[in-house]
C-alpha cells in the first residue's frame, strides 16, 4: 500500500510517500508566511508534483481540532486553518478526494515514525521540541496513549522551574518547559541563530536543566523504555544526549526502568513519514 503523509507547518509543508518497505520520496514546499487556504493547498500541490495519484493520506496540522478530529478549531500559527475541514484541504490540493484521510497530531506522527523505523519495543515517550513543546506516548503495536483528547498530557506546560532562573511560559504558566526550551524562548535568551544556540547549550544552562527535569517527570508518570527528542530542536540535539542523560540519571526515581534508552530524531520529515505510515496502518486494521 502506498500512502502520502502531509505535515503542515508554520512556514512550509513537508510531504513523504511510503510503502510497506521504504520511503519512496519526500519533499518540502517553498517557504510561506501567514498563508491563505488557497496558498496552503497550492504548497501541497506543488510539493506533490503529480507524483501521487490515489491512496491513503495522513495529515497533521498545528492547532486544536473539534471533537471529531476533522476540522481545526483554533490554529494560532496558521489562522487560515481555523474552521477548515482537513478532508477539503487534501482534496483541493490533490484535485480529487483520496481513498481515505487520517488526521494526527504532529507529536504522534513524529513518535510513530521513530517507533516503527527504530524497531522499538515497549513504551516510547517522545518530546517534540519546536516552537512549542508537544508529547506523544507510543505503546507496543504502535498504539498511542491518550489522556486528554489526542495528548498523553501537556508536557510543554509542566512546571520545570529552575532555581534562580524563573520563567513564565507562553500560556501564562510559571516555569513551563516551553518557557525554557521552546524556540521563541531560546531566541529570546540567546539570539536568533538556533544552530549556535544549541551548540552552546551545556548541563549548567537552565533550558537543558528544565528539559532533564521534564524527562524525569515523564519517567515517574509513564515509566518509558525509550525517550526520544524530536521536532525542529530535538532533532538537532544528538550531541547533547550524554549531558541530558547524566542530568536525568542523577538521583532518578527507582520507579524508572534501569535500561531505558535516550535518542533523538534524525531529520525534519519524521512527522510526514509517520503520518503516512500510521494512516496505512489504520487502514490495514
Amino acid at each position: 500500500m502506498v500512502s502520502l503523509g502531509i505535515d503542515v507547518g508554520g512556514s512550509s509543508v513537508k510531504l513523504a510517500v511510503v510503502n510497506s518497505r521504504s520511503t519512496l520520496w519526500q519533499q518540502q514546499s517553498g517557504v510561506y508566511s501567514n498563508p491563505t487556504r488557497e496558498q496552503l493547498a497550492a504548497a501541497i500541490r506543488d510539493a506533490v508534483g503529480g507524483r501521487f495519484d490515489d491512496g491513503v493520506v495522513g495529515i497533521c496540522v498545528p492547532g486544536r481540532r473539534e471533537p471529531g478530529g476533522r476540522t481545526v478549531e483554533l490554529s494560532v500559527n496558521i489562522p487560515a486553518l481555523n474552521g477548515l475541514r482537513l478532508d477539503d484541504l487534501v482534496s483541493d490540493a490533490l484535485g480529487h478526494a483520496p481513498t481515505r484521510v487520517e488526521v494526527f497530531t504532529d507529536a504522534v506522527a513524529n513518535a510513530y515514525d521513530i517507533y516503527v523505523t527504530q524497531n522499538l519495543r515497549g513504551r516510547l515517550v517522545s518530546l517534540a521540541l519546536g516552537t512549542g513543546v508537544g508529547a506523544a506516548v507510543i505503546d507496543d503495536g504502535g498504539v498511542p496513549l491518550m489522556v486528554d483528547g489526542e495528548s498523553p498530557g501537556h508536557i510543554g506546560q509542566v512546571d520545570c522551574s529552575i532555581e534562580g532562573d524563573r520563567v513564565i511560559g507562553p500560556d501564562g504558566g510559571a516555569g513551563s518547559l516551553e518557557g525554557y526550551i521552546g524556540a521563541p524562548a531560546l531566541v529570546a535568551r540567546y539570539g536568533p541563530d538556533m544552530a549556535a544556540n544549541l551548540k552552546r547549550l551545556g548541563p549548567n544552562d537552565a533550558p537543558l536543566k528544565a528539559l532533564a527535569r521534564a524527562v524525569r517527570i515523564c519517567h515517574a508518570i509513564y515509566c518509558p523504555d525509550h525517550v526520544a527528542l524530536t521536532g525542529g530542536i530535538g532533532n538537532r540535539m544528538a550531541h547533547l544526549l550524554p549531558a541530558i542523560r547524566t542530568l536525568v540519571e542523577t538521583n532518578l526515581s527507582s520507579i524508572a526502568k534501569k535500561d531505558w534508552t535516550l535518542l533523538s530524531g534524525s531529520d525534519d520529515f519524521h512527522a510526514a513519514r509517520g503520518a503516512a505510515r500510521f494512516a496505512a496502518a489504520r487502514v490495514a486494521r
